[in-house]
C-alpha cells in the first residue's frame, strides 16, 4: 500500500505525513469540553422544545401561538444539531488508541451511545472501511456504489432514516434480549443487526474476543434498561406512554439520521463496483474534503467529518487538528496532487456531482437493456422467419 501511494504522480505519503507530523496527539480537554457543552445545549433545548409542545398559558399567559411555534422550531433545530455533534464522536472513539481516554469513552456511551441506541460496539466494523483490501468491496459495510448505480439507491438511502429509530428500539428492547437465550438468533443479531452500516447486505464477523463479547453484552443490557425505563415503566406505573417526548425523540432521531445520510453521500465519489480492490491513491480520490463555508460545514459535518479524504489519508489524526492539517497539505503539496483533486467547494456541489454521475450510469444501463432487448427481438424474428 505504501509503495503504491509513494509512487503516485504528484503525491508522497511520507511527505504528507511529515507536513502534519506534529498534529497527531489528541488533546483530551478539547474532547471533554466539546462533548459536555454539546450535551448541555442539546438537553436544555430538547427540554424547551418539549415544553413548547404543551400549553404554556399557565406560565406565560401573553405568549402567542406564533411565538410558541418559533420557540419550538428553534429549540428543535438547536437540540438536533447539538445531539448530532455528540453522536459523531463515535467516529473518533473507533480511531483513538485502545487503552487511552477510557473515561471519555464511558462518558460518551452514558450521555449519547446508550440514550441514542448507538452504543460504541455497533461501530467497531468501521475499521474495515479503512483497510485497503476491504474498502469499497463486499467486506466494507459502509460503502454502496451510489455513483455507478441508479439514483433510486440514493433515495432509498435517505428514506431508510425514517425506519432506523423503530428498528433500533425493536433490536434493543425485544430481539436482542431474546437472543441472549436463543443461540441461533444470537448469531443472526450479532451478524446482521449489530453494525452501523449503509450496505444492509453486510454480514458482520462474529466476535471472538471474550472482552469484546462482554462489552457488547454490557452495552446491550444498558440499552435495554434505558428503553424499559423510557417505555415500559410509564405504561406500568402511569398507565400511559410519554407520547410527546417519544414523538419529539423520534423526530430528532430522524433529523440526525437524515442529515448524516446526506453528509455520507457527500463524503465519497462512490465510484467502485463493490467487487474491485482499490489502490491507496484511488481510495483517496474516491473520498471528498469540503473546504468552503466553514461555519455551515461544521453544522452538517462536525467532528472533522467534512475532511473525509484527509481522514482516509490519516485515520489517526484527531478531529481538532484537521482544519490546520488540511490548510498545510493544500498549501505544501504540489498543485493538482490527488489530495487537491479530492476537494469540493461545498456539500451541495458534491451531491450534485454524485446525482449527475448516478443519473448518467442509470441512463447507460437503460440503453444497454434497450439494445439487448432489440437484439433479442431481432434474433427471435430471424429464427421464426
Amino acid at each position: 500500500m505504501l509503495q503504491r501511494a509513494e509512487t503516485a504522480p504528484g503525491f508522497s505519503l511520507a511527505r504528507s505525513r511529515h507536513i502534519v507530523a506534529d498534529l497527531f496527539t489528541p488533546k483530551p480537554w478539547i474532547y471533554w469540553t466539546d462533548l459536555l457543552v454539546s450535551a448541555v445545549i442539546g438537553n436544555t433545548f430538547f427540554a424547551i422544545a418539549l415544553l413548547s409542545l404543551r400549553d404554556w398559558s399557565h406560565f406565560l399567559p401573553s405568549l402567542h401561538l406564533a411565538t410558541r411555534l418559533g420557540i419550538a422550531i428553534g429549540s428543535y433545530l438547536i437540540c438536533s444539531l447539538a445531539f448530532y455533534r455528540m453522536s459523531m464522536f463515535i467516529h473518533e472513539l473507533v480511531h483513538i488508541r485502545n487503552g487511552t481516554m477510557t473515561g471519555f469513552r464511558a462518558l460518551w456511551n452514558i450521555l449519547c451511545g446508550i440514550p441514542f441506541l448507538m452504543p460504541s460496539f455497533v461501530y467497531y466494523t468501521h475499521l474495515d472501511h479503512h483497510r485497503r483490501r476491504h474498502y469499497g468491496t463486499e467486506n466494507d459495510g459502509e460503502y454502496v456504489s451510489f455513483g455507478v448505480e441508479s439514483p433510486l439507491s440514493i433515495v432509498k438511502h435517505l428514506a431508510f432514516s425514517l425506519l432506523i429509530p423503530i428498528l433500533a428500539v425493536t433490536r434493543f428492547l425485544i430481539v436482542g434480549p431474546i437472543s441472549w437465550f436463543v443461540p441461533p438468533l444470537r448469531r443472526w443479531v450479532l451478524q446482521r443487526a449489530s453494525s452501523m452500516v449503509i450496505d444492509y447486505d453486510y454480514v458482520r464477523p462474529l466476535p471472538t474476543n471474550a472482552r469484546e463479547k462482554r462489552i457488547i453484552l454490557l452495552q446491550e443490557v444498558l440499552c435495554f434498561t434505558w428503553l424499559v425505563s423510557l417505555i415500559v415503566v410509564p405504561i406500568v406505573v402511569l398507565h400511559r406512554l410519554p407520547i410527546p417526548m417519544l414523538m419529539l425523540g423520534y423526530s430528532v432521531s430522524v433529523f440526525i439520521l437524515t442529515l448524516n445520510a446526506i453528509r455520507t453521500l457527500g463524503s465519497h465519489r462512490w465510484s467502485n463496483h463493490k467487487h474491485d480492490e482499490m489502490s491507496f491513491v484511488d481510495q483517496l480520490l474516491d473520498s471528498v474534503n469540503v473546504h468552503g463555508r466553514p461555519v455551515i460545514a461544521e453544522l452538517w459535518g462536525p467532528i472533522g467529518t467534512r475532511y473525509h479524504a484527509l481522514h482516509h489519508l490519516f485515520p489517526g489524526l484527531p478531529y481538532h487538528a484537521m482544519p490546520e492539517a488540511h490548510r498545510r497539505l493544500i498549501k505544501q503539496l504540489p498543485e493538482g496532487s490527488p489530495y487537491h483533486q479530492a476537494e469540493e467547494p461545498s456539500l451541495t456541489a458534491a451531491l450534485i456531482d454524485l446525482w449527475r454521475r448516478s443519473s448518467a450510469a442509470a441512463l447507460r444501463q437503460r440503453r444497454r437493456v434497450a439494445r439487448a432487448t432489440a437484439r433479442a427481438r431481432t434474433n427471435q424474428a430471424a429464427a421464426t422467419g
